[in-house]
């Protein structure tokens, strides 16, 4: 049999054992994954979130001309 496809890389190696050592690793990803990104999006609230945006100016710390008063 070839040799390279014997090979397998010391990343693959180690997430194969750490699967095996640790068998619900993959369903406690899925679980954490829901937590912050598998959610439904209120388009409603997306929209607010667009219009209260504040426009940053071109450098921001480029000191505003006083106004004479």
């Amino acid at each position: 049999m070839n040799d390279m496809a014997q090979y397998e890389s010391d990343i693959t190696r180690f997430l194969r054992e750490l699967k095996q050592r640790q068998p619900d690793l993959e369903r406690k990803q899925r679980e954490a994954r829901a937590i912050w990104w598998d959610k439904t999006l209120d388009r409603d609230e997306q929209a607010r979130f667009a219009q209260s945006n504040v426009k940053m100016p071109g450098y921001v710390y480029q000191t505003k001309p006083k106004l004479s008063s």
